[in-house]
């Protein structure tokens, strides 16, 4: 699937197990075991012309060098780590931060962000590092962990028996998740008292989109992340939206890290009229191009809020609506990420994603590196008191997109 990886959170590596070695033998003959794919791999790829002659020295150098890590570095460390190592260090070679190798619990994680879909409670959860406490950030609304009177604060103390305070929460949450009809036992604490409660796991669906009307005729619909079920959750907010009376429409992306190439590709057909939203071109000079046609397009006034977040698949979204002059930009410069990625799962469960092409807005702009500038540039300022919780009433940005669209509107 090709995809523009999200930029906001990086994946937690699993705590390396330690175990004893006995002799040099023991320690050579178990570290070729490991690299016998990586060495097999390479000359295959090697007698089919993919690699270069120099690179078939690759597996018994490495397996020399792990070997001097088995019988000289201070510590033992488990096979699995050094396999790991060699395969994200090959990755890393590249110098490209979006080309990375996934351990299969890793993978995991990337096709919940992916999919926004999962197996679980609905409650997103936070770990301190000087104390190992979990703490619920919030619930997702219809969610198991809402109906059982999980909030935001709670301290979670222990799943089904296991402490929260002795794993990464990576490992925690593994003992949270589990098969739909399944339940967990959670014991959370919230003002100094504990409470048990059981939890029924669900599939559970993280909502993407965000709506709501800022007058009587002017909507606005926060967009996230482009998952592939970013769509589904577009369509129903902006009809929502419209038998509300929505006659001119607020699209934030400053929070939005990316996603799905069809996802934003989609949701851009459901708004612009004919023509190439995107198109991406490989080193090979082969290009994939990205249409909207006449069928679904919205006639109304547009802002698009922007900001240094607004990354990947934002990106085409807010180049798509500038170059076809469809709306309004308003914020700040956008991240500037133009290249996208190909995720390539592993038969043991693992991944890569590699990066396989630029991408160039309507107006062929390659904006890597260099984002994209807002038409009205705003830098974000809270227009409230410290003492007042956020309002969309109290964003400046907001604010400022109403007082544009209604403007348009008379």
């Amino acid at each position: 699937m090709d995809e523009l990886e999200q930029e906001k959170k990086p994946l937690k590596e699993r705590k390396a197990k330690k175990t004893y070695r006995r002799g040099i033998f023991t320690g050579i003959i178990g570290t070729v075991l490991v690299l016998v794919c990586v060495v097999v791999v390479v000359a295959v790829l090697a007698l089919n012309g993919v690699l270069g002659n120099n690179l078939m020295k690759f597996g018994s150098k490495l397996a020399f060098l792990t070997s001097i890590i088995e019988y000289y570095y201070y510590e033992d460390v488990e096979d699995e780590t050094l396999e790991t190592g060699v395969y994200k260090g090959l990755l890393e070679s590249l110098g490209d931060p979006y080309s990375t190798y996934y351990t299969p619990e890793e993978y995991q994680e990337l096709m919940i962000d992916t999919t926004g879909n999962y197996q679980g409670i609905g409650a997103v959860l936070t770990q301190r590092t000087d104390t190992g406490q979990v703490y619920v950030v919030k619930t997702y609304e219809g969610t198991p962990a809402r109906d059982a009177g999980l909030e935001t604060g709670d301290e979670l103390v222990s799943a089904d028996g296991v402490s929260a305070g002795d794993m990464e929460l990576s490992e925690f949450i593994e003992h949270i998740r589990g098969e739909s009809g399944t339940s967990v036992e959670l014991v959370y604490s919230r003002n100094g008292e504990e409470h048990k409660v059981s939890v029924p796991r669900a599939e559970v669906v993280i909502p993407s989109v965000d709506s709501q009307m800022l007058t009587d005729s002017i909507g606005y619909v926060e967009i996230l992340s482009f998952s592939s079920n970013t769509k589904e959750q577009y369509e129903q907010a902006m009809k929502d939206l419209k038998e509300q009376g929505m006659k001119a429409v607020v699209f934030d992306l400053r929070y939005n890290g990316g996603g799905l190439v069809s996802s934003v590709t989609e949701i851009l057909d459901d708004i612009l009229p004919e023509g190439t939203t995107v198109y991406m071109e490989d080193k090979n000079g082969k290009r994939t191009t990205y249409t909207s046609d006449e069928e679904k397009k919205e006639e109304m006034p547009i802002v698009v809020l922007t900001s240094e977040n607004t990354a990947s698949a934002a990106e085409i979204f807010a180049g798509a609506i500038r170059d076809f002059q469809y709306g309004t930009l308003i914020g700040t410069k956008t991240f500037g990420k133009g290249i996208v990625q190909n995720t390539i799962p592993l038969k043991d469960g693992s991944a890569v994603k590699v990066t396989i092409a630029s991408y160039y807005t309507p107006s062929g702009e390659c904006i890597h590196k260099l984002g994209i500038e807002p038409d009205i540039e705003l830098e974000y300022t809270f227009l409230g008191t410290e003492d007042q919780a956020y309002d969309v009433t109290l964003d400046n940005q907001i604010q400022k997109a109403v007082e544009v669209l209604t403007e348009e509107l008379k």
